[in-house]
């Protein structure tokens, strides 16, 4: 049985050496392979200085070298640290600096971006270039060395490793309210909570095709990677380009033969509407699941009446506890559902809602979700006083042992979105706490606005914000992408019909298309 992330690679190498772990357009590496080179990187990392607990900066795209890399960084004993490669490079230096990263694995063109912003790349000390030689590159940096260097790095025995299942694996850096990311540490013990609960729960195996659609700096990926390779299985990586054109996308589903499915539903939503789904075989595509945000019932319909023989499964938890609760979709919901159950807890943890009074929620009450057990983070890098806000002291009339008598974890994870439990012990998720706003004195939710406007008929996407107003304090925006030409009168007449006046947008825009994160998420700061 595996305790440390790294685990799962050695176990599974000797299980399946000649297996295919990765692979990534026309290029493969066995788990023989991986394994080996992963060993070549952390050897090279040991012999650089890297100690356990380093932070080491992974700035590449999507790749096998990337994958090798995770493991390689996590064989000695480090901390792996994914930047997003389509990150402004100054959000990316400053995560560099807020973690003070001494090594960064990524490829000269990067290398040469980013000093435009850190221009002796300080704190970085060595870099490790891959696909392109080094002396193309010139800095401060006390040695650029080549990936070459790690494939023709002799074998050796790896030094012992004293990492334990609560030191930190990786850190995934999240938007912060404030402006600036804020890195969310989550330790060996918390991600294979999580790793074996979803391998057994979606019975992944040897013989399944997973897609990586996600990028590497987004939580869906440690399913991807980790739980695939944890069963001997096959990680196929879905090149990014791929991600817009919907069309490609579904080609290559098809012919990839993937098994198990997994992205944003923003990714599944474009599939639907651009796909051409009927055209393909989806023959093996066995489980499809979903999680980063809601997915709007008249497309999740059209999906498993094209894709009928798949599983369905909506997963739910912020980057901060992975997956906590999920919900199996057993049947096509009815058109006249409001929106799907983020469904009960999972992989040992505990989830209830807290009320406006403090008090454990009532069933069908309002209420925000709290989280306990094993899946929680660390904390926030550097950032206590954004911890002590989030992971709060057992303040509740809650037990503080289990039925078997284990003791319970003290801290509880205030995740902010606002849920209700249905009566068979399912939770609907309402909206993020800090999406309902006040206007004229009404409180409002916009996530509902959302709901209603995604019911027309002609509405492909759509979302609502908040925008200040100097006379009401806040008024509703809503960005809206139409199949067909939309007016706005529409619109406001349709909302009309199912909200009182004050939910109404008093702003409604239509576009060609929504603006989206690097995750595929809407990006509602661009709205």
């Amino acid at each position: 049985m595996s305790n440390l992330q790294q685990d799962i690679l050695e176990i599974s190498a000797k299980q399946h050496p000649d297996k295919e772990a990765v692979i990534y357009k026309n290029s493969a590496i066995t788990y023989r392979e991986l394994d080996i080179v992963s060993n070549q990187l952390a050897l090279l990392l040991k012999n650089l200085g890297v100690e356990k607990g380093d932070r080491i900066g992974i700035y590449l795209n999507k790749s096998i070298e990337a994958v090798a890399a995770i493991f390689g960084i996590l064989k000695a004993g480090a901390v792996y640290v994914p930047l997003d490669p389509s990150a402004p490079v100054r959000r990316v230096a400053s995560i560099i600096q807020d973690c003070q990263i001494e090594v960064l694995i990524s490829t000269a063109k990067k290398i040469a971006s980013l000093k435009q912003v850190l221009p002796k790349l300080a704190p970085v000390r060595w870099v490790i270039i891959i696909g392109e030689n080094t002396f193309q590159i010139s800095g401060t940096v006390e040695s650029f060395i080549s990936w070459q260097d790690v494939l023709q790095a002799p074998l050796s025995p790896l030094p012992v490793n004293e990492v334990t299942e609560i030191d930190i694996a990786y850190i995934l850096y999240t938007s912060g309210s404030t402006g600036t990311p804020k890195g969310v540490t989550i330790n060996h013990g918390a991600a294979l909570n999580f790793v074996n609960w979803s391998s057994e729960c979606f019975q992944v195996s040897y013989s399944d095709r997973v897609s990586n659609h996600a990028p590497l700096h987004f939580d869906l990926s440690v399913f991807d990677i980790f739980t695939t390779l944890k069963a001997g299985g096959t990680v196929i990586i879905v090149p990014e380009k791929l991600t817009i054109f919907p069309l490609d996308l579904a080609r290559f589903i098809a012919e990839q033969k993937i098994t198990i499915w997994y992205s944003v539903p923003s990714a599944l939503i474009q599939l639907v509407l651009h796909g051409n789904l009927p055209g393909y075989d989806f023959s093996n595509l066995r489980a499809i699941l979903f999680a980063g945000e809601v997915f709007p019932i008249k497309y999740l319909r059209q999906l498993m009446e094209c894709v009928s023989q798949a599983k369905y499964y909506n997963l739910y938890g912020p980057t901060e506890t992975n997956v906590c609760t999920y919900y199996p979709v057993e049947k096509i919901p009815d058109e006249s559902s409001a929106t799907l159950p983020i469904g009960k807890a999972c992989a040992e943890n505990e989830v209830f809602a807290v009320n406006d009074r403090r008090e454990i929620a009532t069933v069908g009450e309002v209420g925000e979700l709290y989280v306990r057990g094993r899946s929680l983070m660390n904390g926030y890098w550097g950032r206590l006083d954004l911890t002590e806000e989030v992971l709060v002291s057992r303040s509740f009339d809650m037990p503080s042992q289990s039925a078997t008598g284990e003791q319970r974890e003290e801290f509880v994870y205030r995740t902010g979105d606002l849920v209700r439990q249905e009566p068979n012990g399912n939770y609907i998720f309402l909206g993020r706490r800090d999406r309902t706003i006040k206007s004229r004195g009404y409180r409002i939710d916009l996530g509902e606005i959302e709901t209603t406007l995604y019911n027309h008929p002609q509405v492909a996407e759509v979302a609502v914000v908040a925008i200040p107003d100097e006379q009401f304090g806040q008024i509703i925006k809503a960005v809206v992408v139409s199949h067909d030409i939309l007016q706005k009168q529409d619109l406001a007449s349709f909302c009309s019909k199912y909200l009182p006046k004050y939910m109404i947008p008093a702003v409604i825009e239509i576009r060609a298309a929504l603006p989206k994160t690097s995750t595929g998420k809407v990006d509602r700061k661009l709205l």
